[in-house]
């Protein structure tokens, strides 16, 4: 009798729970009370630093008039493809809403696809200073935000505020109240159930698919020691479905935008003859 496959089981099963853990990056006291920041927060917070550097980087010297650079002209393609993209998905009331939705398409997708730039590129550098090799291992150590249930309920919820918001900047907040009894007034409380079921389904779909990607590549990485293997597969698991959240997300983000601000229809009245009675139809 051998007990080898059944050991390879436990530590496969042992080494996936620990690359799933949300473990904790530092802690503070505040007033007698520890608030303690996990990685995934941490990973967030490099996340924003880097974009917002990028940002001040790519956008420095632009020009109004005259002869624009290429970069400058790349950049203004880029915004007018997206901006176009969200246009004919959003109504007019709610194109101020379009760099928003841009920033957060790149925040998500930036976030989903961390799991293979910070192995891949990082893990071929190496020294001799314990430092430097520390802070490599480190960046290499580096998982996804969006795997953590709390970062994809804070978008969820963030989003969903933003388009109650632009519903109540609408149609004030009594037209927004009165929007619950609409088509009837006996389905107000599924309307009201609204609230919780669009940021749940948010957040629920983002952090389930984003965590069985990392949890298939987890499994390729432990079973093939690390080779080239995981690259391949992180094409897909990594990239393409990455982006593909975060296409999903700012999607439905964007048509409960467009569904706040639409314009009601007003039923026709019915027309009456010279006596006041309803004309028949023919």
């Amino acid at each position: 009798m051998t007990v080898t496959p059944i050991l390879a089981k436990m530590d496969l099963g042992a080494e996936l729970a620990h690359e799933l853990e949300i473990e904790e990056a530092f802690s503070f006291t505040v007033a007698g009370h520890t608030i303690s920041v996990d990685e995934t927060t941490v990973v967030s917070w490099i996340v924003i630093v880097v974009m917002t550097i990028l940002a001040l980087i790519l956008t420095r010297n632009l020009k109004v008039e005259g002869e624009i650079s290429r970069r400058q002209a790349i950049l203004e393609l880029i915004y007018e493809k997206g901006e176009d993209f969200f246009k004919n998905l959003m109504t007019p009331k709610t194109y101020d809403f379009i760099p928003w939705l841009m920033s957060m398409t790149l925040f998500i997708g930036i976030a989903n696809m961390i799991g293979i730039f910070a192995p891949t590129f990082f893990g071929l550098f190496h020294f001799q200073n314990e430092t430097a090799q520390g802070i490599i291992d480190a960046i290499c150590a580096l998982k996804p935000p969006t795997k953590s249930m709390q970062v994809t309920a804070a978008m969820a919820i963030t989003s969903i505020v933003i388009v109650e918001y632009a519903n109540i900047r609408d149609k004030g907040i009594f037209g927004r109240i009165k929007a619950y009894t609409k088509p009837i007034w006996i389905i107000t409380p599924i309307n009201v159930l609204e609230l919780i079921t669009k940021p749940l389904s948010l957040c629920m779909r983002l952090f389930g698919n984003v965590l069985a990607a990392f949890t298939i590549m987890e499994l390729i990485k432990i079973v093939t020691h690390n080779t080239v293997i995981p690259i391949v597969f992180s094409l897909y698991f990594d990239l393409f479905d990455g982006g593909l959240q975060a296409y999903i997300f700012v999607f439905l983000t964007s048509l409960y935008l467009a569904e706040a601000t639409e314009e009601e229809e007003e039923e026709p009245k019915p027309k009456k003859d010279k006596k006041g009675r309803l004309k028949r139809k023919a």
